[in-house]
């Protein structure tokens, strides 16, 4: 599972502490004046105008449902959704990274649910989210992803009476006929108020924290294949709770955090954050600038029970110099940057269904990794074909 240590991030790959392996950050504080002030898509968001899914079908998604007011002191992207019990009369908001350039470390956000509206009769089936997503590249696209941090019903909906939250990891889905391939998490408790909401996604694994207490932990093939978008979102699942009248429900974020390819623990998150905010930061974006991190310094992998010593390699990661004596790669093995393997790539993205026909390829390992299938994600160097 990822690792957590209790002094410093630890950078996915290389085990350096964050200090001495910036591998790049996002932090935004939401200081914006509206969803159309030009800053906000300067610095990389795009509050939702295009119809669609999800929850009612018709309802409006406009961006003038996202907003910037105060909150005890601070600025704060709030999302209203409200609806009158008609398609035509329901508005949902969604504020999102324009660009899909998110995949490992460390995602963290702090956010108030509500669990009553704002205003109008209470009880209706309101979905409250943190996410990232990729497209669905049709029926399922094994290269789908998508975490859903957080979706909170504090009235329930799909069959549940709620208050419910839920953790999900996607491996894929398809629309008709329904069918879901993930793994989830839930808590069925009341989160009416601030939470800090953390999920690590590193080492072939995602886990998810709520305010420091870890909430699920997903792996295997739901693991993310590409890379994705940072969301939140608002909005209804059905109309069939609502009781008559305008009801207007909202949702807050005060700040997001992104730590790229680092584990960061959930304090660690907040004090960061805090950080920046001390220091007058509002808006901060290094992700592209500071690299990969895929040439880290020599240094001890993040301690686990599969790790080996520090001073060397794991036992079943030998030196090889080529195709003739490379081992095959091995779901839980740890490799370190640099290591070499052979493997042919699944078809589906799953190591343990159909291979993909292509043959075995020689790959080289761009940091320390485990759990990552070669040809599906971004910690394996593709050499060419054995």
């Amino acid at each position: 599972m990822a690792v957590l240590v209790a002094s410093g991030a630890v950078a996915v790959g290389s085990g350096a502490p964050a200090s001495a392996a910036d591998c790049g950050y996002l932090f935004d504080d939401f200081h914006y004046n509206s969803s159309a002030d030009a800053a906000l898509t300067a610095n990389g968001w795009t509050p939702r105008g295009y119809s669609g899914g999800p929850g009612v079908a018709g309802a409006t998604w406009s961006p003038a449902n996202i907003t910037f007011p105060s909150s005890n002191g601070d600025k704060v992207a709030q999302l209203t959704a409200y609806t009158d019990g008609t398609a035509a009369g329901t508005g949902h908001a969604e504020l999102y990274s324009t660009q899909k350039r998110y995949l490992e470390g460390t995602y963290a956000s702090r956010i108030r649910f509500a669990d009553a509206p704002a205003s109008g009769p209470d009880g209706d089936h309101i979905n409250e989210t943190f996410f990232t997503i990729s497209p669905l590249n049709g029926d399922l696209d094994p290269t789908y992803s998508e975490l859903d941090i957080s979706e909170y019903l504090p009235n329930g909906g799909w069959g549940e009476t709620g208050p419910i939250n839920y953790q999900t990891t996607w491996y894929t889905y398809r629309n008709e006929p329904w069918y879901a391939d993930n793994l989830h998490s839930s808590q069925r408790s009341g989160l009416d108020g601030w939470h800090d909401l953390v999920a690590q996604v590193a080492n072939g694994h995602v886990v998810y924290y709520i305010d420091g207490v870890q909430v699920g932990d997903h792996g295997g093939k739901y693991f993310p294949r590409q890379t994705m978008t940072i969301n939140w979102n608002l909005w209804f699942i059905d109309l069939a709770a609502h009781t008559g009248g305008k009801s207007t429900y909202v949702q807050q974020v005060d700040w997001v955090l992104f730590a790229k390819n680092q584990v960061l623990a959930p304090a660690q998150a907040a004090s960061r954050a805090a950080g920046y905010r001390s220091g007058g930061t509002a808006f901060l974006d290094t992700v592209a600038s500071s690299g990969t991190c895929s040439n880290p310094p020599a240094s001890q992998p993040p301690t686990g029970p599969t790790s080996g010593p520090p001073s060397s390699p794991p036992t079943s990661q030998p030196p090889a110099t080529g195709c003739s004596d490379a081992p095959e790669w091995a779901f839980g093995a740890v490799y370190l940057g640099g290591a070499l393997v052979k493997h042919e790539k699944s078809r589906y993205g799953d190591p343990n269904g159909p291979a993909s026909g292509q043959g075995r390829h020689l790959w080289r390992a761009r940091y320390w990794t485990q759990g990552s299938e070669p040809g599906w994600t971004e910690q394996w160097q593709d050499l060419g074909p054995c």
